[in-house]
C-alpha cells in the first residue's frame, strides 16, 4: 500500500511529490498521469483538427501546462486565492520556496524581474486604474522543459511514476482503492492534482464520492496588439505591468503582457484563442506589444460556464482555427476591418487572423470594458492610444468550480485532497506549485 498517491503530474503534483520526498524519504509515493513523460510530449499539431494524440501532449503529461512558457508570478495580488486560504505571508513564503526549487534545477538561468513601482501605482490611481505587482521568473519554453526534465529525473529515483494510465474509479475503503487501466492501487491518502485539463474526470470522481462543485468562473477578453513603444512611459523601469480597472458593474485585468512579443494561436479544451508569446521565445523580437484584458464572469455551475465558452469562442472558431482581428479605429466607428485595410496598417499584425468586426462576434461587455480601460490608460500614459492598434477576439482563461476543502486542502472525504487549479483556489503556476508544497507539509 502506498502512503500517498498523487493523480496528475502537473506543477502542483510535481512539487507535492518533491516536498514529500524531502520531508518523508521513507514514504511510499505514487505519481500517476494520463499523459506521457515530458521527453515524449511531442504534439506538433497546428490545429485541433490535425492533432493525432490519443491524449493531447500539449496540455497533458509530466509538467502539465507548466512546460509551455513556464511563467512563475510570485504574488498574492493575482493568480488565485492561496493567500486567503492559508494566509498571505505563508503563501508568499511558499512561492519563494517554489522559486528556490526551480533554481536548484536550472531555473536561475532565467533572470528574476520585478514589476513593483510606487510612482506608477500613484499615477495609475489618478487615472482610475490599479497596478498589481509581482516578481517574475519567466523560464520560457526551452528552459522550462529542461528544468522539469531534471525534476523528473530526481523524482524517478525516489518515487513510483506511472504514465499513460486511465483511472476508472477512486473508492473509499480502509484507505483508497484506485482502479486503473494498469491494475488496482491501494493508498492511505489520495491527492488529486489534475488541473483544468482533467476537470470532467475529477467532477465525476468527486460526485461518486458524494462531493459536489459550487459556482464557476470564466474570464474572457480581447487580445490587444499595440505599437511597441505605446506603453514606454510606464514600462521604463519594468519589463511588464498588470493593470486593473474596477467600476460598479465590471472589472478587468491585463494579462500576459509581452513587449516586443508576438500573438500566437492557443489550443485549449477544443477551442482556439489568441495568446501572447514572449520575445524570448524567438531569435528576433517583434515590433509590437500585446496583452489581454480579461473580464471575469461567474456562473451557477461549470456546465453553464462551459456553455458560454462554447457559444462565444466556439462561435468565432466555427470549428476551425478562426480568430477575428479588428482595428481600434474601425471598432470605434462601428465599421468592419478588411484585409485591404490590414495590409496598409502601420501596426503589422503578428498573427494571421480573419479581418472582421468584433461587434458581431463577441458580447458587448468585453468591448465596453476595453474602451473604458483605454480611456483610463490614455490618462496614465499621457497620449492617445494609436487607432491602428489591433484587437483580437477572443481570449479565454478557465477555472474549476470549487469543491469545498479545509485549510489543508482536504475534502469532506477524509484522506482525499484537491490541490492546484482543480481545487479552485489557484490560477497560476506559482500558486499551484505552492499549494503542492503546503499540502505535503500538512500531510
Amino acid at each position: 500500500m502506498f502512503d500517498v498517491t498523487i493523480i496528475g503530474a502537473g506543477v502542483s503534483g510535481i512539487f507535492m511529490a518533491y516536498q514529500l520526498t524531502e520531508l518523508h524519504p521513507d514514504y511510499k509515493i505514487m505519481l500517476l498521469d494520463k499523459g506521457k513523460r515530458l521527453s515524449e510530449r511531442k504534439c506538433k499539431a497546428r490545429s485541433k483538427q490535425t492533432c493525432s494524440c490519443d491524449v493531447c501532449d500539449q496540455y497533458i503529461g509530466f509538467g502539465g501546462l507548466g512546460k509551455s512558457e513556464g511563467k512563475f508570478n510570485y504574488t498574492n495580488d493575482f493568480g488565485g486565492n492561496l493567500g486567503r486560504k492559508i494566509g498571505t505571508d505563508r503563501a508568499e513564503e511558499l512561492m519563494w520556496e517554489v522559486d528556490r526549487i526551480l533554481c536548484t534545477f536550472g531555473g536561475d538561468g532565467a533572470e528574476l524581474y520585478h514589476t513593483h513601482s510606487s510612482e506608477l501605482k500613484e499615477d495609475a490611481k489618478k487615472a482610475g486604474l490599479d497596478v498589481f505587482t509581482t516578481s517574475v521568473r519567466h523560464l520560457g519554453t526551452k528552459r522550462s522543459r529542461l528544468v522539469f526534465q531534471k525534476i523528473y529525473e530526481y523524482l524517478r529515483d525516489r518515487i513510483e511514476l506511472q504514465f499513460e494510465t486511465d483511472i476508472y474509479s477512486i473508492e473509499k475503503a480502509e484507505g483508497f482503492n484506485i482502479k486503473t487501466s494498469k491494475g488496482t492501487i491501494q493508498s492511505k491518502k489520495v491527492v488529486v492534482s489534475t488541473g483544468n485539463s482533467g476537470s470532467e474526470w475529477m467532477y465525476s470522481q468527486c460526485e461518486q464520492l458524494g462531493l459536489l462543485p459550487g459556482p464557476a468562473r470564466l474570464d474572457l477578453g480581447i487580445r490587444v496588439e499595440m505599437r511597441g513603444n505605446q506603453l514606454e512611459s510606464i514600462l521604463k523601469n519594468t519589463f511588464e505591468t498588470k493593470l486593473h480597472i474596477k467600476r460598479d458593474t465590471y472589472e478587468g485585468t491585463t494579462y500576459c503582457m509581452n513587449p516586443n512579443g508576438r500573438i500566437i494561436r492557443k489550443y485549449q479544451h477544443g477551442f482556439v484563442m489568441p495568446d501572447g508569446q514572449n520575445k524570448r521565445e524567438k531569435d528576433l523580437p517583434g515590433n509590437n506589444l500585446n496583452f489581454t484584458l480579461f473580464v471575469p464572469s461567474f456562473y451557477s455551475s461549470k456546465e453553464e460556464a462551459d456553455q458560454v465558452t462554447k457559444q462565444v469562442i466556439g462561435g468565432i472558431n466555427r470549428e476551425e482555427d478562426r480568430i477575428v482581428v479588428q482595428r481600434l479605429k474601425d471598432l470605434k466607428n462601428q465599421q468592419t476591418t478588411t484585409t485591404e485595410i490590414l495590409k496598409l496598417n502601420s501596426i503589422v499584425p503578428s498573427l494571421d487572423a480573419d479581418a472582421g468586426n468584433l461587434i458581431n462576434e463577441v458580447p458587448h461587455i468585453y468591448l465596453h470594458v476595453l474602451l473604458e480601460f483605454f480611456d483610463s490608460l490614455e490618462k496614465l500614459i499621457g497620449e492617445p492610444i494609436d487607432e491602428e492598434t489591433l484587437l483580437y477576439g477572443i481570449d479565454g482563461k478557465f477555472y474549476e468550480a470549487k469543491i469545498p476543502t479545509n485549510d489543508h486542502f482536504e475534502t469532506e472525504v477524509s484522506g482525499l485532497f484537491l490541490i492546484g487549479d482543480c481545487s479552485g483556489e489557484t490560477h497560476s503556476l506559482s500558486q499551484a506549485a505552492a499549494s503542492g508544497l503546503y499540502t505535503a507539509q500538512m500531510i
